[in-house]
């Protein structure tokens, strides 16, 4: 009873306070949520589980693989879930998840290679999910940007900190590679809890943020085709660009110990957290800074912008590595900048601002998830290609052509769907005046 009346309390304080603590709450809440969520994911990279291979492909490869396809599976599940998801299910949704992720691992360190594989399946399926569970909470607000650009970098700062975590836990606590990811699972799980309780204490969105942003709403069937027909073209040139984005970030994340490894940088385990915690900041005060512009297509003109020089950053910042003129750190801090300018925008905002441009009843889980889901099958395929064609090139290699046709690609399709939209909104806008 305690904590019920407790949970009434902090959501009455919420509805009554200042903007600026309502966004400072919800901000530390859904950031620290989904790090502790991401630590169920993603610590398992730091570890390279050198000399083991299966049918010709190293046995790492096949975890990233088995994850991804789960992880990918869960984006077109989630296209209907997540879209037709209630308010009220979204905390039991997330824990649901996150417990079936966790005992995953559990599972995974007992059953030996290559049988436990699957495990890593089981493990992504159910967290592909969270992601939309957690957004829901923020999207169609005022301080959407902020909030959402919060819970975004989170995932650049935890993509760091949980390898930096699981590298601690090996060299530290002397755990095995196989029992490391499990043991993190344990040890995230009281934090996990604690910042889900406290983001569920959050109240729906006042009229106020339904005005300035458009009604937030449960999309069936019928109502998540025609919004597909409508913007159609905008759509496939967005999510194609997404796509690219989403496989270099996977490939980068996923492989980055053995990068660090050929660059010879690979014995510290902070190296993680130091690379990619000053793009968290940066990309937080890029995104954040989004919310002070009111006119909902204006800012997303601005959310194509930003994309097309992240695109850009990630090319010209590969071509001065390999030219020398920047150290490999320097290297992952620009390509992750630009990386990460490109895919918040698309995890969040972007999307917000298209709905609220176009006054459409819905939500952005839907048309986040469709651009998930053809991102991880995209990231899916080229794991593929790159293991059974182009398995003689090492990953840092790989990853730098990966950078240039990222780039190149990611910037004539984004100046594409930002010309569609910006004729689609004049043609839609007349219609609505007449």
């Amino acid at each position: 009873m305690d904590l019920i009346s407790d949970k009434h309390r902090i959501t009455r304080w919420l509805e009554d306070s200042h903007p600026v603590w309502f966004t400072i709450y919800t901000c530390i809440a859904s950031f620290c949520l989904y790090t502790c969520v991401f630590a169920y994911r993603k610590t398992f990279t730091a570890a390279t589980f050198d000399g083991l291979s299966y049918a010709g492909i190293s046995y790492k490869v096949w975890l990233v693989i088995f994850q991804t396809i789960g992880y990918g599976l869960s984006k077109f599940i989630g296209i209907k879930i997540i879209s037709e998801l209630r308010s009220t299910s979204r905390a039991g949704g997330i824990l649901l998840m996150a417990g079936i992720g966790g005992i995953s691992w559990f599972f995974f360190a007992i059953t030996p290679p290559p049988y436990n594989i699957i495990f890593l399946f089981t493990n992504g399926l159910p967290l592909g999910m969270v992601w939309g569970m957690v957004f829901g909470y923020l999207e169609g607000r005022r301080m959407t940007e902020v909030l959402g650009a919060s819970l975004s970098v989170s995932f650049i700062f935890s993509a760091g900190f949980s390898r930096s975590a699981g590298a601690y836990f090996m060299q530290g606590w002397n755990v095995s590679e196989f029992w490391m990811p499990f043991v993190s699972c344990c040890v995230f799980l009281l934090p996990l809890l604690l910042f889900l309780w406290l983001l569920d204490k959050i109240p729906p969105p006042t009229t106020i943020d339904e005005t300035l942003r458009t009604r937030r709403a449960p999309m069936d069937k019928h109502v998540r085709r025609h919004f597909t027909q409508t913007f159609l073209p905008g759509i496939i040139m967005f999510v194609i660009a997404y796509v690219l984005l989403t496989t270099f970030r996977d490939f980068r994340d996923n492989f980055s110990a053995e990068i660090w490894k050929t660059l010879d940088r690979g014995h510290s385990a902070e190296i993680f957290t130091k690379t990619e915690t000053p793009v968290a900041i940066a990309v937080l005060l890029i995104m954040g800074s989004v919310m002070l512009i009111r006119k909902n297509i204006t800012a997303l003109m601005v959310n194509h912008i930003i994309v097309v020089l992240g695109m850009v950053l990630i090319g010209i910042s590969t071509l001065l590595f390999e030219a020398g003129m920047i150290a490999p750190e320097w290297w992952m801090i620009l390509t992750g900048l630009g990386l990460y300018m490109g895919y918040v925008p698309f995890n969040c905002i972007f999307f917000d601002r298209l709905i609220a441009a176009f006054r459409y009843v819905g939500t952005v889980g839907f048309i986040m998830y469709v651009a998930d889901s053809f991102g991880y099958l995209g990231n899916i395929t080229v794991l593929f290609v790159k293991e059974f064609s182009y398995a003689d090139i090492g990953w840092l290699d790989f990853i730098t052509r990966a950078a240039y046709i990222t780039s190149v690609s990611g910037t004539v399709l984004m100046i594409g769907s930002m010309i569609y939209f910006h004729y689609k909104y004049k043609s839609w806008k007349g219609v609505s005046s007449s």
